[in-house]
């Protein structure tokens, strides 16, 4: 596990993530995209587990631009609003494109062959269905992504299978948004939808007050199996 450094699209800059190697050869690579509090020990420990299964894991640094290298804690009011200001300020579009830099960092360190994947929560959630319309990854996971229903114009560039877990008393996107959701995504070729009823936004938060134990091993058993079948 290290912090390596991925050169951005335009060329012009570097950016750093946090690499987790698997013990031999990795059989894919996964990106996991951080929430609004960076990638703070819960993203780490995310990353470390989809090594100890055999894919390698990379964790970049989104908010570089803003506060590079911000950790922060959703259990501490303070830091909570801080996260949600750094959220305001940030711009998504660009996020994306450190995203397909990313992707293009990982296949290089498998040799230039090897599929990858994307796995993003609340607002990597979100950047995560963006990934799947914006660029050629080859399997994405959401979860509990925020304003969805307002990329659902993009659906029809969703070309590789995309996965998306709803908590369903998710304060942060109202059942009506929800059934948007399901209204323009249900009958997609390419898409999966997991419902959770009666869990809120962050229940598969690696560690903290927000983990529902019981819902977060349900959506990661499902991840696993989406990723074990669309990039192995």
């Amino acid at each position: 596990m290290t912090m390596i450094a991925i050169e951005t699209l335009e060329h012009d800059d570097h950016f750093q993530a946090y690499c987790a190697q698997p013990s031999g050869a990795p059989k894919a690579a996964v990106i996991v995209i951080q929430e609004i509090f960076g990638v703070n020990e819960g993203i780490r420990r995310k990353c470390d587990h989809w090594a100890s299964l055999g894919y390698l894991a990379v964790a970049p640094d989104l908010f570089w631009r803003l506060e590079p290298g911000i950790e922060l804690d959703p259990d501490v009011p303070e830091q909570f609003q801080q996260a949600l200001g750094l959220m305001g300020k940030f711009n998504q579009d660009q996020g994306v494109r450190d995203i397909e830099a990313t992707i293009r960092a990982a296949r290089t360190r498998m040799g230039g062959a090897g599929k990858v994947g994307a796995v993003g929560y609340c607002l990597g959630g979100r950047l995560a269905f963006m990934t799947s319309t914006r660029t050629d990854i080859d399997a994405a996971v959401g979860y509990y992504g925020v304003g969805i229903d307002n990329l659902l114009r993009e659906k029809h560039a969703i070309s590789r299978p995309l996965m998306l877990h709803i908590a369903g008393a998710d304060h942060f996107v109202s059942p009506e948004v929800q059934n948007l959701m399901h209204d323009g995504l249900d009958d997609h070729p390419k898409v999966v939808l997991h419902d959770y009823p009666g869990l809120d936004h962050g229940f598969a938060a690696e560690m903290g007050q927000r983990r529902n134990e019981e819902g977060a091993r349900l959506a990661d058993g499902r991840t696993e199996a989406f990723f074990a079948q669309h990039l192995a």
